[in-house]
């Protein structure tokens, strides 16, 4: 069950890498304008936010199986439709079903998860969670590079309609409804106000959800900066900021195993506390390094860009558990925040960390300490309290 919740979680960023190297290809081949292909991107994105704060608090009245195989179903048709597209405008429309499909699958294993555990056995499974879901960006761009070339961009899509496909067999056969009918709520949108005003006005959950979402913030920093600061600040070439990615993203999934193994001898708080620290700490000798060397050595960037990353192994599973464990009457809707507030934040960093041009390191090393700085204050400052967790 908990890889199948795994892959569900996976699903954004295999639909999103994987047919990266084929975009030039796909412009050419739809007869179309590369900003039109990228709308491709866009639509997606934004599914996957929509589809999480929609379903999230549905599922808090409906249950979460029924929607989970309808969410994965759903995957399945839209990335054929993909594969088959005669036009932009139809690749466009499938890619947003497939966002929203996608972002349901991400909202609902994650309440799938808070329904069944709690504390550090809750803080565990997320962790095992990051763990697989941690390996799909780094394996989606190097399937798709290789893909392309034998099956093309559309059988990249063909591709992720059979994971859609296995990921619907998975939901049949192993993953059972988590939400007894006793425990959910009535629908309709008085149902759905309750159920946010129960969720936002716990401030404890808002202290993990926002670090939670400005841990993501600072991840999504570095994947949207990297590749020009690997490559144009610091000369390096394509195949060896490949090498840098997969060494960061091999110590972030380190750190996540390391977690799971210390659950049992320190709590998810105390271990999430240190995460956060030391991505702090990691952002701040980059911001030094960023900012006061005229022509930094690779190593004074990439060592604490590795903690910095490397520490989000500590932070993500353990903010996500204590997060859903404070709102267990309501996990899908606590969950559709984590996931909206994660995406829209991204979407916000995206841009900002490319403002001074792709031929500088600062955005990058503003952005990394900054949201760890916000991510200590949400911790201390609205989840003190007696801890259980």
């Amino acid at each position: 069950m908990l890889c199948v919740l795994a892959l569900l979680s996976a699903i954004a960023p295999l639909a999103t890498d994987m047919y990266l190297p084929g975009l030039p290809v796909m412009a050419e081949s739809l007869r179309t304008s590369a900003p039109s292909v990228q709308l491709t991107l866009t639509t997606f994105m934004a599914g996957l936010g929509i589809g999480q704060l929609v379903v999230g608090p549905l599922s808090d009245g409906l249950g979460r199986r029924r929607l989970l195989l309808a969410a994965t179903v759903v995957t399945t048709i839209a990335a054929m439709v993909c594969a088959l597209a005669p036009s932009v405008q139809t690749l466009i429309a499938a890619r947003l079903f497939q966002g929203l499909s996608g972002g349901a699958a991400i909202v609902l294993a994650r309440a799938c998860i808070a329904d069944r555990a709690r504390g550090d056995n809750a803080a565990r499974l997320f962790s095992i969670m990051m763990i697989i879901g941690g390996v799909a960006p780094v394996i989606a761009p190097l399937i798709g590079g290789a893909l392309l070339g034998p099956v093309g961009w559309r059988g990249i899509f063909w591709v992720l309609a059979g994971a859609g496909f296995v990921m619907v067999l998975g939901v049949l056969t192993l993953v059972p409804e988590t939400l007894p009918v006793e425990k959910r709520h009535g629908g309709g949108l008085a149902a759905l106000a309750r159920n946010l005003r129960y969720v936002v006005g716990n401030r404890v959950y808002l202290g993990y959800a926002l670090t939670f979402i400005f841990g993501f913030g600072a991840l999504f920093a570095y994947i949207s900066a990297s590749p020009f600061v690997v490559q144009n600040v610091l000369g390096l070439s394509p195949g060896q900021f490949s090498i840098v990615f997969a060494i960061n993203a091999s110590g972030m999934v380190i750190a996540a195993i390391a977690n799971t193994r210390l659950l049992g001898t320190f709590r998810a708080r105390q271990l999430l506390g240190f995460g956060v620290t030391v991505l702090l700490v990691g952002g701040a000798v980059l911001l030094i390094a960023a900012t006061t060397i005229d022509a930094p050595s690779w190593w004074m960037l990439l060592v604490p860009l590795f903690v910095s990353v490397a520490s989000l192994g500590f932070v993500m599973g353990n903010a996500t558990a204590l997060a859903q464990g404070e709102v267990t009457e309501a996990s899908g809707t606590g969950s559709a925040l984590l996931g909206a507030g994660q995406f829209g934040l991204a979407a916000l960093v995206s841009p900002l960390v490319g403002v001074a041009g792709p031929a500088t390191a600062v955005p990058m090393a503003v952005a990394i300490p900054l949201s760890g700085a916000i991510a200590m204050l949400a911790l201390v400052l609205l989840t003190r309290r007696t801890h259980t967790a």
